[in-house]
């Protein structure tokens, strides 16, 4: 749905605070990418309530799945809050898509992109560290998340080019990395598929990846996620792939329609927290 520069206007300074038990956090709408004279890019940024005005947390951007087709900065709500209550800051970005803008593929990275630079060229009025920026997505949000660190190309014009996309961590759930002609989405990105196929892009320095894939997507094989793990540890990284037995394609979201739903969902948030934890993003609950 496209939204006023008005209503944006009043996002951006609206700030509500979410109570959950003892750990309120608050969020903001923050237009970050003006696309015409009345319409804006926005993220949703969710934060503890008690931060510190000069503190610099470790901050996790998300973009959204659906095929580069749909989809909406709801998507990550949950992970978001998570880390909130956990001590971080956290960031559902919006990009266009086919069904909200008539754009291809590329274009939905030229947004990620912005929305990354946006992120670190306004780190200190967003509470962030720069130098510790998880990057994630789910599908093709995933997809997004490891090309707005692998694959140079596709900048906007209107972007600050010498600003770096590259992630200093990566949270991939089911993530589109593949992307040529034995990969997800070809036939839309044929004409450019090379520099935009992350798993065709790896190189160094690979940041710590996360990557939770289920062994019956019929989208995402587990052969492309072993060849992706095996990519990022050429190019010097880690890659901690984790295969869910039985889990299709989404099986990481809030209320999928399987059996195991709930569990595989509440699974995917611990080895995220336990990831972050791991890398030093955030605090061991037993260290609180």
């Amino acid at each position: 749905m496209r939204t006023t520069l008005a209503l944006f206007l009043t996002l951006l300074i609206s700030t509500l605070v979410s109570h959950a038990g003892d750990s309120p956090i608050t969020t903001k709408i923050i237009a970050f990418k003006e696309i015409s004279p009345s319409e804006s890019l926005v993220l949703k940024r969710y934060g503890p309530s008690g931060q510190d005005a000069d503190s610099a947390l470790p901050c996790a951007v998300f973009f959204f799945g659906g095929g580069w087709n749909g989809g909406d900065i709801s998507h990550f709500a949950d992970q978001a809050e998570h880390l909130a209550k956990r001590g971080m800051v956290a960031i559902c970005a919006q990009y266009r898509t086919r069904s909200s803008h008539n754009v291809p593929p590329n274009v939905c990275l030229m947004d990620a992109k912005s929305a990354i630079r946006y992120v670190k060229t306004n780190a200190k009025e967003l509470g962030i560290d720069p130098d510790r920026l998880a990057v994630g997505g789910g599908s093709a949000g995933g997809h997004l998340a490891a090309a707005t660190t692998f694959c140079h190309g596709f900048n906007d014009p209107g972007d600050k080019k010498p600003i770096s996309t590259r992630a200093n961590a990566l949270l991939l759930f089911n993530p589109v990395i593949d992307n040529s002609a034995d990969g997800y989405g070809h036939e839309r990105v044929s004409e450019f598929w090379q520099p935009f196929s992350p798993l065709h892009n790896v190189d160094s320095p690979a940041p710590p990846t996360l990557f939770l894939l289920g062994d019956n997507d019929k989208l995402i094989p587990v052969a492309t996620g072993k060849a992706f793990k095996a990519a990022i540890e050429m190019a010097g990284g880690r890659c901690d792939l984790k295969i869910f037995k039985q889990a299709e394609h989404g099986f990481f979201n809030a209320g999928h329609e399987s059996a195991n739903g709930k569990a595989y969902f509440e699974e995917c948030i611990q080895d995220m927290d336990n990831f972050l934890v791991d890398i030093g993003y955030l605090k061991a609950k037993s260290d609180l």
